[in-house]
């Protein structure tokens, strides 16, 4: 047994993925862009991807259109279809602190939100009864994600009061609100779904299995 959990690690690390029991987010291995290898982290609660590539501040439309051209190579597959993550509110901003509004502070309702609070556990500048500062706040934990700033971010959702603006999100303060579409956030990419690295052929498994059971079968029995 102790044999085959061996083998089994080696493998793993081989194709590239590192499973984490019980967690919603996975780190499933590194995708190649233009600009480097970055990781790929899976939110299973959400059934989405990031792409841990932070892009440096720019207007909304500039950002909108990196994610329309961005492509990521995992493996031997080659993803496009990225976008902006989105923010799931509709109606007017309004401000809170107990994460039942649509801006403020403590929401979920939006997939950067989500991550910032649900996913990695980090803590807003004022706590669900408003006080502030409290102990603990901002981007303490970024779990796989290694170029997550404390920065202001892009939604993909547009304001729908008022088109000329988009929300957005604070990963500093952990604030949700909206700013003027020709302002300057940074942006992150999001991929529908689980992004899929293709197992290594069969016979290139075989090949490596046998190679390393024929290896095991070497090693001095352990002692009864």
């Amino acid at each position: 047994m102790k044999r085959m959990l061996i083998l089994a690690a080696v493998i793993a690390m081989i194709t590239g993925f590192s499973v984490q029991a019980d967690a919603d987010l996975q780190f499933i291995g590194k995708g190649w862009s233009r600009y480097g290898l970055y990781n790929l982290i899976y939110d299973t609660d959400l059934n989405i991807t990031w792409y841990d590539y932070s892009v440096d501040p720019d207007t909304w439309q500039s950002q909108d259109d990196w994610t329309d051209v961005l492509s990521v190579r995992f493996g031997i597959n080659t993803y496009t279809n990225w976008r902006l993550p989105i923010t799931t509110v509709g109606g007017p901003y309004v401000f809170g602190y107990d994460g039942s509004t649509t801006g403020g502070y403590n929401i979920t309702n939006s997939e950067m939100a989500h991550l910032f609070y649900a996913e990695l556990g980090n803590k807003g500048y004022y706590a669900t009864d408003g006080t502030s500062p409290q102990p603990g706040w901002g981007l303490s934990n970024t779990g796989d994600f290694r170029n997550l700033e404390p920065d202001l971010y892009w939604s993909g959702t547009v304001y729908a009061e008022d088109t000329f603006k988009a929300w957005g999100f604070d990963f500093s303060f952990g604030y949700q609100g909206t700013g003027d579409r020709d302002g300057r956030f940074r942006a992150v990419a999001v991929h529908p779904g689980l992004l899929i690295l293709p197992e290594p052929a069969p016979v290139i498994l075989f090949i490596i299995g046998g190679t390393l059971l024929a290896a095991f079968r070497k090693l001095p029995a352990r002692r009864r």
